[in-house]
């Protein structure tokens, strides 16, 4: 699977940025997976074995339990800008968030001790994942914030921007039942503001698709917390995180 590894390498913004030593270091180590939606990449409590790069429009999020009766909050979405898995511990030792995949595609997948094996044989490789794993950790802390402070709809709006910025489309794979669990509230709220976003002409929906209309008029709904997480990527990784 060597030519495939090659072209995937491009399709992931982190992995495309390293340098040619890196990335010549990196390949061969790599397994090139076809993943569906809801997949589970690593589960809470498990020891975390595998490490993954979302490829192109592929998406998988983090998600935190906070009582036994009710579905994960989502903390965190990761697309072609980063990686799951490994990343922030740096070693194999129980997960504490479950991360599953939320836009089926394309992913690498490596070992997380052959990743970390080939860190300590290239300080440049190491710093970049340092900084990756700072800009992760910052997400997880803004949307915290964003979770305590914020309304559904600059909430929903914020994560239908993040979504499409992260798959390169105005549509992408989503229901209202997902959105509602990820947010961590009832349906019956997140089909009023679906609603009200459709009635205004900023999204449109099909049966599980979300389609981005009007993504400046959707910006307008949104928090700032969009905003504040582009701005640290950009000045940590720059040209890392992807463009709406």
């Amino acid at each position: 699977m060597i030519a495939p590894v090659v072209e995937e390498l491009r399709s992931n913004g982190l992995l495309a940025r390293l340098q040619e030593a890196d990335r010549i270091r990196l390949q061969p180590h790599f397994t090139v997976v076809d993943l569906a939606q809801n997949d589970v990449l690593q589960k809470a409590g498990e020891e975390v074995v595998d490490t993954y790069f979302p490829c192109g429009s592929a998406m998988a999020s983090f998600n935190v339990w906070v009582d036994e009766d009710r579905p994960g909050i989502e903390v965190a979405l990761v697309g072609r800008e980063g990686a799951i898995g490994g990343i922030v511990s740096n070693g194999r030792v129980p997960a504490f968030a479950t991360a599953s995949v939320r836009t089926a595609g394309r992913f690498l997948r490596i070992k997380v001790a052959t990743l970390e094996n080939l860190k300590l044989e290239s300080i440049a490789l190491r710093h970049w994942f340092a900084r990756y794993s700072d800009c992760l950790i910052a997400q997880v802390f803004q949307t915290a914030a964003c979770n305590a402070t914020h309304t559904i709809l600059q909430r929903t709006a914020k994560w239908l921007i993040a979504a499409g910025a992260r798959t390169s489309s105005p549509e992408f794979e989503m229901t209202q039942d997902q959105l509602a669990e990820m947010l961590g509230v009832g349906r019956t709220f997140v089909t009023r503001v679906v609603r009200q976003l459709r009635e205004e002409g900023i999204i449109d929906t099909r049966r599980g698709i979300f389609i981005v209309k009007d993504e400046q008029a959707l910006r307008a709904k949104s928090c700032l917390c969009t905003t504040a997480i582009e701005n640290h990527f950009d000045a940590v990784l720059h040209g890392i995180y992807p463009a709406a």
